[in-house]
């Protein structure tokens, strides 16, 4: 999906000669933590608010190209890659460059969630399960085996946690009957880290303590 219609041009790059008061000026009036900056026409990386609140405001953007963050995305970019460079450089807003490096104008972080949010993953409704296997040991191909073979199909899947060699694998599949298939996961190595009603595995559990205790208190 290109994200040509996703790029914004009511905001201007800042120039290395303008001075730091006039950028915090801006900030004032934007919501942004980052603003653009260039020099002779060419992108150099982004200034954040938090830093430039720290500065003179009598001296020019160019006294402090140091703490420029260099982080962009290409017009070409695919939006789940562009997502990923939101996450990893804390900002809510990306400067879009050509080939040449020049500035064409920024994209939203708001705008490529929502492009997120109308994907199957989260429009279509369906059942989610979160799984957890030592991370050499799952494999995506053994997670759709899985399911398919419970006549059910993926929507989506992702690794949502990554700790002490164990993977957490958060999945959307079709609405069906779930039980078979958190069972299934289980007979495979599998720790079902959601709750389900339809869990008859958790529920004999909690049958089986409530006779326990009973039984203890006679």
């Amino acid at each position: 999906m290109s994200i040509q219609d996703y790029i914004i041009n009511d905001v201007s790059i800042r120039n290395f000669s303008e001075k730091i008061g006039e950028v915090q000026e801006v900030f004032n009036q934007l919501t942004y933590s980052h603003l653009p900056v260039e020099n002779h026409n060419i992108y150099m990386g982004c200034i954040s608010e938090n830093d430039i609140r720290c500065f003179e405001a009598d001296k020019k953007l160019e006294d402090y190209q140091y703490a420029l963050e260099g982080f962009f995305v290409r017009e070409q970019d695919y939006w789940l890659d562009i997502l990923d460079t939101f996450a990893q450089n804390h900002t809510n807003i990306l400067p879009v460059l050509n080939e040449e490096n020049q500035y064409l104008g920024y994209v939203e972080l708001n705008e490529i969630i929502d492009i997120f949010n109308h994907t199957p993953f989260l429009n279509e409704s369906g059942n989610i399960i979160v799984v957890e296997k030592g991370f050499k040991d799952y494999s995506f191909s053994e997670i759709s085996q899985i399911i398919e073979s419970n006549n059910a199909h993926i929507l989506g899947a992702f690794v949502s946690k990554f700790e002490n060699d164990l993977a957490q694998i958060t999945i959307k599949i079709t609405p069906t009957g779930i039980n078979e298939i958190i069972q299934a996961f289980r007979r495979y190595g599998y720790r079902i880290v959601s709750e389900h009603q339809e869990d008859n595995f958790n529920k004999n559990l909690k049958d089986r303590s409530k006779y326990l205790d009973k039984y203890l208190n006679i």
